[in-house]
């Protein structure tokens, strides 16, 4: 078994005196998608937060590469390859696509290879490349998303996090969103993805883990959590047959 490129270990987590995090523990192999699911609430984005350290883990450790991390500062962090499209897209609506995508080729500081991640991009979201001048804030949500993911990639990420990529968008658009993530993945990009859209994130996952109120409550592979009852009971009843082409596995 290949050692972790991301563990948790016993992780719990607050946001002032209301905890949310409650000793989780996970793992990310290196070029494998890993993904977290559970319904609205659950600690799923906290989780993926308290990666890139605010919050700062109470307790428990952050380790990437084999390296505490638990205590660096955001920057640095996404400085050793942690790079995150967050949930919301958060991109910078005034700024153009290209000064988005510039800012996130700040985290790799490699101008020498700026055209290569530049032209990846876009080959990866072509939309992308013809609305180059246009404003983030004036492009659509899925357009808006494809930003987000390669503003993410232009920090060259040996990890890259997703929280709630389908978030909000038309049935073709997330179809589009997580093919792009199944070919990044075959690249061999390393993903965590944290995902309301069970169905999607389990049929891509090499392995999955289920949040309940800031716990893991179940772990297996992809294809084990689309096969329990439990899971299927909870979060994919009905997700399958309202999906619109799924995502092959």
């Amino acid at each position: 078994m290949s050692a972790s490129l991301l563990a948790l270990e016993s992780v719990t987590a607050a946001y002032g005196r209301l905890p949310v995090l409650h000793d989780v523990s996970l793992q990310v192999r290196p070029g494998d998608i890993v993904s977290l699911i559970g319904a609205n609430g659950a600690g799923k984005s906290t989780t993926m937060m308290t990666i890139c350290g605010r919050p700062r883990a109470s307790r428990g450790r952050v380790l990437f590469d084999g390296a505490d991390i638990t205590r660096c500062p955001t920057h640095e962090i996404a400085r050793l390859g942690i790079c995150q499209a967050p949930e919301g897209r958060r991109i910078f609506g005034r700024m153009t696509v290209m000064e988005n995508l510039q800012m996130g080729a700040i985290v790799a500081n490699a101008p020498d290879g700026f055209e290569a991640d530049l032209a990846r991009v876009f080959a990866l979201f072509p939309r992308l490349k013809d609305r180059a001048s246009q404003r983030g804030g004036t492009l659509s949500g899925g357009e808006q998303q494809m930003l987000a993911i390669a503003r993410a990639l232009m920090g060259r990420p040996k990890l890259l996090l997703l929280d709630e990529p389908s978030l909000g968008l038309a049935p073709l658009v997330v179809k589009q969103i997580f093919e792009a993530i199944k070919a990044l993945n075959a690249d061999g990009l390393t993903v965590f993805l944290v995902e309301q859209n069970a169905y999607h994130a389990l049929k891509l996952a090499d392995r999955g883990y289920v949040m309940v109120n800031g716990r893991i409550t179940m772990t297996g592979t992809g294809a084990e959590l689309l096969a329990s009852e439990d899971v299927r009971s909870a979060y994919l009843d009905g997700a399958a047959s309202e999906a619109e082409e799924p995502v092959s596995s």
